[in-house]
C-alpha cells in the first residue's frame, strides 16, 4: 500500500510518500502507526503522539479504529485549521 506523509509528519519521516507491506496483523489504522512508529528512530519521533496525527483512506478521513484492508493509499497529516 502507498502511504502518504504530510506536513511535520513528512518532515519528521525524511520522505513524502513510500510503498509498504504491514505484517499480517496490522488491521486498523491504529496498528499501522503503531507498526510504523516501530520502524526506526524517525517513524518513532514522528508517531510519538499519535492522537493528534490525522489519517485519511484513500483521500476519505479514517478514525484510528478504521480497518485498513483494501486500501490503495493511507495519507497521514497533523490537525490542520483554515484561515
Amino acid at each position: 500500500m502507498k502511504i502518504l506523509y504530510f506536513a511535520w509528519v513528512r518532515e519528521r519521516v525524511g520522505k513524502a510518500e513510500e510503498t509498504v507491506e504491514p505484517p499480517a496483523g496490522v488491521a486498523t489504522v491504529a496498528d499501522l502507526m503503531e507498526w510504523l512508529a516501530g520502524r526506526d528512530e524517525a517513524y518513532a519521533y514522528a508517531f510519538e503522539n499519535r492522537r493528534v496525527i490525522r489519517a485519511a483512506l484513500d483521500q476519505t478521513h479514517a478514525r484510528p479504529e478504521a480497518a485498513i484492508a483494501g486500501a490503495r493509499e493511507i495519507a497521514f497529516f497533523p490537525p490542520m485549521t483554515g484561515g
